[in-house]
C-alpha cells in the first residue's frame, strides 16, 4: 500500500522544531506514512528582529517563546538553553541533506538538535558539522565541497518549496495540502491522518 507523505519542515535553531522531531519519527511509527525531512532557513531577524534593535515588545514576545519552549521541555527531560546569538543554521541543515543521502539522517539529527540547544555545538562551524557525520557513520571526504555547491542548491529549492506551500515557521507539517505550524499541532496532524484512515 502507498504511503502518505508528510512534509516536515524545520530548523535547528528552532526550540520547537528540536520538540516536534521526536513527535515526527513517531507519526511513521503509528501510521503509514512517510515523513519527508526538509530543512528550512528561519528569518528569526524578519520575524522578531535583530538582538540590537529589537523593540520592548518583540523582547516580550522572545522571551516568553523560550518560557514555552523549556516549559515543553521540562515535561520531557529535554534541555533548551537559549542561544547566546542568532545562528546561522545553514551548514547544519546542509548537513541534514548530506547525512539523508548517506543514511545517518537520523543519528545526525539527534545529536545536532541536541547538542546545538546544550549549547555544546556551534552549527555555524563546518568543522564542527563534518566531525558530527562522522561520528554517526557517514563519509565526510566531499562535504566541504557539497556546502559550497549542490547544497546551496539544494536547500534553495526547498525554501522555494516552502514559500510556495505557505510555509512561514518553523515545524511546520504539511499533510496533502493543509499545514500545521507548532509542535503542539501534533494531535491535529494525528487526527488528519485518522480520518484519511492510515492508522497502522
Amino acid at each position: 500500500m502507498e504511503r502518505e507523505t508528510i512534509r516536515f519542515y524545520f530548523d535547528y535553531k528552532s526550540p520547537f522544531a528540536y520538540l516536534a522531531k521526536d513527535e515526527a519519527y513517531r507519526l511513521e511509527e503509528d501510521y503509514r506514512v512517510q515523513v519527508e525531512w526538509l530543512p528550512v532557513i528561519l528569518d528569526i531577524a524578519a520575524a522578531f528582529g535583530g538582538v540590537e534593535t529589537r523593540t520592548e515588545l518583540q523582547w516580550r514576545k522572545v522571551r516568553y517563546m523560550y518560557l514555552d519552549a523549556r516549559r515543553w521541555a521540562n515535561e520531557r527531560g529535554l534541555v533548551v538553553r537559549g542561544p547566546q546569538k542568532i545562528f546561522d543554521s545553514t551548514i547544519a541543515c546542509m548537513g541534514a541533506l548530506y547525512a539523508m543521502r548517506q543514511r545517518r539522517f537520523r543519528p545526525y539529527n539527534d545529536r545536532v538538535f541536541a547538542r546545538f540547544w546544550a549549547r555544546e555545538l556551534d552549527i555555524e562551524n563546518r568543522g564542527k558539522i563534518a566531525a558530527v557525520l562522522a561520528e554517526v557513520g557517514a563519509e565526510t571526504q566531499g562535504f566541504a565541497a557539497y556546502t559550497e555547491e549542490d547544497g546551496r542548491a539544494e536547500m534553495a529549492a526547498i525554501q522555494e518549496r516552502a514559500d510556495q506551500e505557505g510555509v512561514f515557521g518553523v515545524p511546520t507539517f504539511v499533510v496533502g495540502s493543509e499545514p500545521f505550524w507548532g509542535n503542539d499541532r501534533v494531535p491535529w496532524v494525528r487526527k488528519k491522518l485518522d480520518a484519511l484512515g492510515v492508522r497502522r
